[in-house]
């Protein structure tokens, strides 16, 4: 299967140049990889910036995740992770995908200075 780099996510879901998100969308019609630090480069563009806030942030996982063309990498640790987010959306979709790669990993606790992640279980506040 072939893979997409971020510049290809973010074109498929912003949608601001026609023409490379006509390229983007044959590109991955055959269907096409995802990896996990494409998606959370991705989510950090939209972010800072498209300046897009964490309902529009939340869309946009979810579209990627249903994205018939798309498979992206441990699916259910990226759904885990939107999940997470959904509920605190101001700890930012990433520091929610690491603790689910660390928890999936079997790797906890997860180990930080971010006194907000640190509220989450299998976390542990280092000072």
């Amino acid at each position: 299967m072939r893979a997409v780099d971020t510049n290809v996510l973010v074109r498929l879901v912003t949608g601001d140049d026609r023409q490379q998100l006509e390229s983007a969308e044959e590109f991955v019609r055959p269907g096409a990889w995802v990896s996990l630090r494409v998606l959370a480069e991705t989510i950090w563009v939209l972010d800072s910036v498209y300046e897009r806030k964490a309902p529009q942030l939340i869309r946009s996982l979810e579209m990627l995740l249903d994205h018939r063309n798309l498979a992206l990498q441990d699916p259910d640790v990226v759904a885990a992770a939107l999940e997470q987010y959904r509920k605190k959306p101001t700890l930012g979709f990433s520091d929610c995908l690491v603790l689910e790669i660390a928890r999936r990993a079997g790797n906890i606790p997860l180990g930080t200075f971010d006194r907000n992640l640190a509220k989450l279980p299998d976390t542990q506040l280092l000072k």
